[in-house]
């Protein structure tokens, strides 16, 4: 056993300070929490606006740009009619709308933040060891501090999503930048491109692809985490297989599962298609 005079708990303090943050910056995070809410519930308005069929339209089109092919689009248009047929679309809207909601927050902060790691290497060195943190931690554990700065409801929700989500796009961001090639950098500025210039017409659109390889990536990050959201009350499918769970009701969970499923499928299809098409080599 290890010796009870080595032992020492840190968790009275970080107590100590959560309760610190919401006595002293509670309205902060009213303000932050009501912005964030504005916003989820603007982008789940939209999308429940859409009529069903509206929807096989959209991935039917973004999937033939994606793919450029007649069997995948057909697919991949078609597998939404799924998660209809088993009565779950008004659930999927809001999951959909909880994973749209935190992947847009997630690439407005990793994206730049991404570049910044690129360019900065002492930025890079900081930010890398809390990226590790981020991905090792189990995603149970970012619903705590989630719900106690937030409470419980759609809000903590997309939090714990966001934090989970992050590390992958600044990860693939700095690394399609750092792996542009130095003779192109090069020319480019024998031709006399200021940094910004090299930065954003030559770095960025040949970096597209990893970028977007991020976006993926972070975007099946978020999808993974609705179930675990649903425990603190973000509702959708994730609320659906939790109570299956809680019910031990195998067919409901089933139906719930295949839909997060198609939805994963649909999503990453579409966005490896154009991470492909975004490729300078296959041009």
């Amino acid at each position: 056993m290890f010796p009870e005079s080595l032992r020492f708990s840190v968790a009275k303090s970080v107590n100590q300070g959560i309760r610190w943050l919401l006595q002293t910056h509670g309205s902060a995070f009213d303000s932050f929490s009501s912005g964030i809410l504005g916003l989820l519930l603007w982008v789940q308005g939209r999308l429940v606006s859409v009529p069903w069929w509206g929807y096989i339209v959209i991935v039917a089109v973004m999937a033939w740009i994606a793919t450029r092919k007649i069997v995948p689009t057909l697919v991949l248009a078609f597998l939404p009619f799924f998660i209809g047929m088993f009565g779950l679309w008004g659930l999927a809207m809001e999951t959909l709308a909880l994973v749209i909601t935190s992947v847009v927050i997630a690439l407005a902060i990793g994206i730049p933040f991404g570049i910044l790691m690129a360019e900065a290497n002492l930025f890079a060195d900081i930010i890398k060891p809390i990226l590790d943190a981020m991905q090792t931690m189990p995603s149970f554990v970012y619903l705590i501090p989630a719900m106690m700065l937030f409470g419980l409801g759609k809000v903590p929700a997309v939090i714990a999503t966001l934090i989970y989500a992050l590390p992958p796009v600044m990860r693939l961001t700095c690394l399609g930048l750092q792996q542009v090639p130095k003779p192109v950098q090069e020319a480019a500025r024998a031709y006399g491109a200021t940094r910004w210039q090299l930065l954003k017409e030559v770095r960025i659109p040949l970096a597209m692809p990893s970028i977007l390889a991020g976006v993926n990536q972070t975007t099946m990050m978020a999808l993974a985490m609705v179930v675990i959201a649903s425990m603190i009350g973000a509702r959708g499918l994730g609320q659906e297989v939790l109570m299956a769970i809680n019910r031990i009701d195998v067919g409901r969970g089933f139906e719930a599962g295949i839909s997060i499923v198609i939805m994963g499928i649909v999503i990453d299809r579409i966005t490896q298609g154009l991470a492909k098409r975004w490729d300078p080599n296959r041009r």
